[in-house]
């Protein structure tokens, strides 16, 4: 999974101007993010018509402060641009309901 550098939502939306992507909103100290973490390289292969990054809530406070992710670990998909669904809230998530968010978005 590649890690989103520090960016603005400008430079966000303009670097996922084309195609499908989730973001995985997380931190190292998050016990909650730590959890799901194993099984992010099966999600990524079970919806490989998305490209995955991973956004470090801590390098990237302000991003997550304009996209309203007020807890980790959080989910946002993109398609061309523009958000097509989020998962956010602090709730520790399981495979299987990242699996249902990513189907009801496709």
């Amino acid at each position: 999974m590649k890690v989103l550098e520090k960016m603005n939502k400008v430079e966000l939306e303009e670097k996922l101007a084309q195609g499908n992507y989730v973001l995985f909103f997380t931190a190292a100290w998050c016990p909650d993010c730590t959890f799901i973490k194993p099984a992010m390289p099966e999600l990524e292969a079970e919806y490989a018509d998305y490209e995955f990054f991973l956004v470090d809530r801590d390098d990237n406070i302000e991003l997550c402060q304009d996209l309203m992710i007020m807890g980790i670990p959080s989910f946002v998909v993109y398609r061309d641009g523009k958000e097509a669904g989020r998962f956010v809230n602090k709730q520790r998530k399981t495979k299987q309901q990242i699996q249902e968010f990513l189907n009801d978005i496709k």
